[in-house]
């Protein structure tokens, strides 16, 4: 991906709007989830009965209880702390189109995967199969244009750099994909691929294992990838998946975002990919509807505790303002770890120490732009769903309104996305929490106008979706290390753990999984 800017406040000094632009800022509870560091709470003086309990409404506390409920459990609550479930998933709408405000496509699945295939056929995404490979819904399948990318003062067709390379480098990008198709092919001495997903599927051959001891910028090194554009794209891919560059990525995390596709269908590619408007709210919203889960959000979690062959557990209810408790059989604890840390600190204070010590977490903003139609063009290729900025300060945007089926739209949602940096994750937390609306405004204007240059003319509304910890950060040794498996493991036979933060890396079919797994954990022991 590319590189973002090393500032904060950079865009202020390169652009400030000439007007106020209306909007707000949405995305986590941060105020809310601060209270679980920062406030003494009352325990519970009763405990409601339950046999299940979920926490967490992402995409695997979702896919828990979707696979939960399958199984005929319908004694089940899930809590989420927002006032939405969905996670890293969320989306929002206006009177134009639904748009993304965090995750929005995914790639075409690998064939093995059955449980999520199968879920995607429930979805109406796969509509049949055609000599036993998947037919992909038209609807759901990015249209043309896909992609397009700003460099050299011209759009060009995909974003892979191409217009006003030198030999060199394009002779090294031809060299870097033959590297990557054979390593997706390649497989360990255990005879599993080794690069796959769920990344614990992986071969654990130290031919492949070994890539994780070092950063994804250091393999290049050692592979003589030195063209400027070729580190750039992988910078931007690395950027994309993981909000972290190929400086301080894992190079097994960076190879894998390359070399882990391999799905096959009847009309489609390996490397094509599913969007909706909404974006991956589409199916948190079809999870949701195959749960007979009741779910209460707006539920803090405080406290887990194994009592007596139970789960005891409390939780404040931001709408009551009280704090009440819940004891269940069994529980699946779907938060990341730098919470989970907090709730079972009594019980399970190692697990401070090994999250504090070996986790950290990329924060974003996610910007939606509603801008009026007769937005101002450079010249090359038309807008696609992604637009990306050679060089840009944040990652592009997509045109939310890309699948829809219509001729003429009066009002675009271009959704714009950028992973933050500054000295360090926390710093970048802090300086982000104190920025105002009109600064996060600016910043995103003083890179898209390069572009569009009547931008804020046309420019209707900006929210902006601050994600404080948007995504873990595969850093090297945490994939292949001995703490992602130690915080993987259930305590006793009642309290498992499903997040994608455990998985190693922040994608759709890693969240699938973690939850089917503990589901699976879950009804082991009922």
């Amino acid at each position: 991906m590319m590189t973002v800017s090393g500032g904060l406040g950079l865009g202020m000094q390169a652009c400030r709007a000439q007007r106020k632009i209306p909007g707000s800022i949405v995305g986590a509870s941060a105020a809310i989830g601060h209270m679980l560091r920062d406030k003494a709470f009352e325990a519970p003086t009763v405990f409601e009965e339950k046999q299940v309990v979920i926490i967490g409404g992402g995409i695997s506390g979702l896919s828990a209880a979707m696979h939960l409920s399958k199984a005929g459990v319908d004694d089940l609550v899930l809590l989420e702390l927002e006032a939405y479930t969905g996670g890293n998933a969320a989306s929002g709408s206006n009177e134009y189109s639904k748009f993304p405000y965090g995750a929005h496509y995914v790639p075409i699945p690998n064939n093995e995967l059955k449980d999520y295939t199968a879920f995607l056929e429930e979805a109406g995404v796969i509509t049949g199969y055609e000599n036993d490979l998947p037919v992909y819904n038209e609807l759901y399948l990015c249209h043309d244009p896909e992609d397009r990318l700003y460099i050299n003062g011209k759009w060009q067709e995909g974003i892979v750099p191409n217009y006003g390379l030198g030999q060199d480098a394009r002779q090294q990008f031809a060299r870097f994909f033959e590297k990557m198709a054979a390593l997706r092919l390649a497989k360990g001495q255990d005879g599993k691929d080794a690069f796959a997903i769920p990344i614990d599927t992986s071969s654990s051959d130290p031919v492949y294992t070994g890539l994780d001891t070092i950063t994804f910028k250091q393999w290049l090194e050692q592979e003589s990838f030195t063209a400027k554009e070729l580190l750039w794209y992988a910078n931007y891919c690395t950027l994309d998946d993981f909000g972290t560059t190929i400086e301080l990525i894992s190079a097994w995390a960076g190879i894998h975002y390359f070399a882990a596709r391999k799905g096959k269908a009847a009309n489609a590619h390996y490397d094509d990919v599913l969007t909706w408007e909404e974006g991956n709210g589409f199916l948190a919203a079809q999870l949701r509807n195959r749960t007979q889960a009741e779910i209460r959000t707006n539920s803090l979690v405080i406290s887990i505790e194994e009592m007596n062959g139970k789960v005891e557990l409390s939780y404040f209810d931001v709408q009551q303002q009280k704090v009440l408790g819940l004891r269940c059989d069994q529980c699946i604890v779907a938060a990341p770890q730098f919470i989970n840390a907090r709730m079972l600190s009594r019980s399970e204070p190692e697990r401070v120490g090994l999250v504090k010590s070996h986790m950290e977490y990329s924060p974003w903003i996610v910007a939606n732009l509603k801008v009026k139609a007769g937005l101002e063009e450079r010249n090359g290729v038309d807008l696609s769903w992604d637009n990306v900025l050679y060089e840009g300060n944040g990652l592009g945007y997509v045109d939310a309104g890309h699948q829809k089926i219509s001729l003429s739209q009066p009002v675009k949602n271009l959704t714009y996305y950028k992973p933050l940096k500054g000295s360090s994750n926390a710093e970048a937390r802090k300086a982000a929490l104190a920025k105002q609306h009109q600064e996060w405004v600016a910043e995103v204007l003083s890179d898209l106008v390069k572009v569009h240059p009547n931008l804020e003319q046309q420019l209707l509304q900006v929210d902006i979706a601050l994600w404080g910890h948007a995504m873990i950060q595969p850093l090297p040794g945490w994939i292949w290390g001995e703490t992602r498996k130690k915080l993987q493991q259930s305590i006793g036979d009642t309290i498992h753990f499903a997040h994608t933060d455990i998985a190693g890396i922040s994608i759709f079919e890693e969240a699938f999984y973690q939850g089917l797994n503990a589901a699976k954990q879950v009804k082991r022991f009922l």
